[in-house]
């Protein structure tokens, strides 16, 4: 959520960052309703001051207090509603993008910064991840689909095995680094969902439970947020960094016809996330060692990939800033997304009153940064496809191979 007292001084800025964003909301009448608040608020003040101050007079004017109470009693409603009007109006405000970001109206405009790895060479066509883990028995969809439909998938024995690897290496990689290990719970409230800045324009991709009141986490990122809400850290505790290994459930709702079979993209699938709370100040050195622990995972794992700074037009609601990793996938011809990171600011923070205390006692938000430490399922297509061989077998990663026995090869 943006500060109130930033959008009265700088109208036009905000305005902008909503083209930008592609977003269209009336700042105009944010504006209007915020002064019709203030008014009333105002007057309201005005009427509690006169009340008190006539509740000292002897003998009690109780004519005039009557009155003033009557008053009181009209325009309390008033404020209310013209403060609920405003938060409704507020929520709608995306976070604005920083000023470095690349405009643009979609992922088409994203722009390529960079690329990393050599592209595995074959001396046979490449297979696609589905073909190669369907005969090595890896992947099972089609009882995945029996179970529960599809986007669904069945992991099952090296796969598994590559899975709790995946997990465990970029948890020795990342608690080195000082993020704190996290197992949070995958089922939050609607409110803190919506705090997290998900539902206004993410509200059909959420799985809500309406006889519990809950939502199923899209992304751990979602639950390690609000693990501070309504505290106040001290200014030598940031950044406060955390990782979690959490299931995540996404509904697709806006990939119709995409990726439909497989795993790529599913409606529920496992992520290691990394998490940081930031100082205001130092948000953007964070937003790129959070990038750099991304290449650092990928560049151990030996896969090539191209890094994306994500335009204004594909940021989310609460990103000012994000950069996607894709990774290359020779089965496929083709890169994909295996990870992003952002940088949202003090929008989440704001809306979930995480503060921190500085040296001089003055109290401010923080600044809240994600990052994909590793997407499971993408993460292992792109191992299948990067380290297979002529004969259908898959070599392991290196780094791997410790968690699998020292086993080298899938056969």
């Amino acid at each position: 959520m943006l500060d109130i007292k930033f959008i009265r001084q700088n109208p036009e800025k905000v305005k902008k960052g909503c083209r930008k964003k592609q977003v269209k909301v009336d700042i105009t009448r944010v504006l209007t309703i915020d002064q019709e608040k203030r008014k009333y608020q105002k007057t309201l003040e005005e009427l509690r001051a006169k009340q008190r101050r006539l509740s000292f007079e002897t003998p009690l004017p109780l004519k005039k207090l009557t009155g003033i109470k009557k008053e009181i009693k009209k325009i309390e409603p008033r404020v209310k509603e013209k403060e609920q009007e405003l938060k409704n109006l507020l929520l709608q405000i995306p976070n604005l993008p920083f000023d470095n970001v690349p405009e643009g109206k979609d992922e088409k405009e994203n722009v390529v910064i960079k690329e990393w790895g050599v592209k595995p060479k074959f001396d046979f066509k490449p297979k696609d991840y589905l073909e190669l883990a369907e005969k090595l028995d890896l992947i099972d969809v089609k009882r995945a689909a029996k179970i529960s439909g599809t986007r669904f998938g069945i992991l099952k024995k090296e796969a598994v095995f590559l899975k709790f690897a995946l997990r465990n290496f970029a948890s020795e990689i990342l608690i080195k680094e000082g993020f704190i290990p996290i197992d949070p719970p995958v089922m939050i409230r609607p409110e803190i969902m919506q705090a997290m800045g998900y539902v206004e324009r993410g509200r059909d991709e959420i799985y809500y439970l309406k006889d519990d009141n809950l939502c199923l986490i899209g992304t751990a990122e979602q639950a390690l947020g609000p693990i501070h809400a309504d505290e106040i850290l001290e200014e030598k505790q940031l950044p406060k960094r955390y990782i979690a290994f959490t299931p995540c459930f996404r509904r697709e709702a806006g990939s119709y016809g995409k990726d439909t079979k497989g795993i790529f993209r599913v409606h529920q699938f496992d992520k290691i996330e990394m998490f940081s709370f930031s100082h205001p100040q130092k948000s953007q050195k964070e937003h790129q060692f959070l990038l750099s622990c991304e290449e650092k995972l990928m560049q151990a794992l030996k896969i090539p990939y191209r890094m994306v700074q994500i335009c204004t037009g594909d940021l989310g609601d609460p990103a000012a800033a994000k950069y996607d990793i894709e990774a290359w996938l020779p089965g496929q011809g083709c890169y994909r997304e295996t990870h992003s990171t952002s940088n949202c600011t003090d929008f989440q923070a704001r809306r979930l009153n995480i503060r921190y205390k500085e040296k001089s006692g003055k109290l401010s938000f923080v600044y809240t940064l994600n990052g994909t430490a590793f997407a499971i399922g993408r993460i292992l297509i792109a191992i299948f496809e990067n380290y297979q061989q002529k004969d259908g077998s898959i070599k392991i990663p290196e780094v791997l191979q410790k968690y699998l026995g020292r086993k080298k090869v899938i056969r």
